[in-house]
């Protein structure tokens, strides 16, 4: 793969930016297990090998089961995910997927059932920041890590 500029070190302030997202993220209600759901659906929507690599070793760290992690490319065909999960990860792929059919009326109303407007308002504003991140990543071939 070829290297390409690293907006992190030619554009910092950049990052700083994003950065307040994750602040913000970091304080709001979502529970880790929701973010990291988040995080890691729409990064394997978006094909974003850094994106996922990064947070599925994020999930584990916070003890996720590895069974769900190696499963949630397929959420829809197993048990392993409750209900308010499967919403929650309707929701990523609506979002993520926006360009479809954007966020349907169908699992909008379903979400309401599950999370009040607080809840629901920072799911969409993880949803936004990973595809952000993921972009980033993408764009600029962000080498993974050892």
């Amino acid at each position: 793969m070829e290297t390409r500029i690293q907006i992190d070190q030619v554009e910092p302030n950049a990052y700083k930016a994003m950065f307040a997202l994750e602040k913000y993220l970091q304080q709001s209600q979502l529970s880790k297990s929701h973010k990291e759901l988040i995080k890691i659906r729409a990064s394997q929507l978006n094909g974003c090998a850094f994106c996922i690599d990064m947070h599925t070793k994020d999930a584990l760290k916070l003890g996720e089961n590895q069974q769900r992690i190696f499963l949630l490319n397929a959420w829809r065909e197993t048990e392993l995910f409750t209900e308010e999960e499967r919403v929650l990860l309707q929701i990523t792929e609506e979002v993520t997927l926006i360009h479809k059919n954007g966020l349907t009326s169908k699992t909008y109303k379903k979400a309401l059932e599950f999370f009040d407007e607080n809840y629901f308002s920072q799911i969409i504003m993880a949803i936004t920041t990973i595809n952000a991140w993921n972009r980033m990543a993408i764009s600029t071939h962000k080498p993974i890590s050892n």
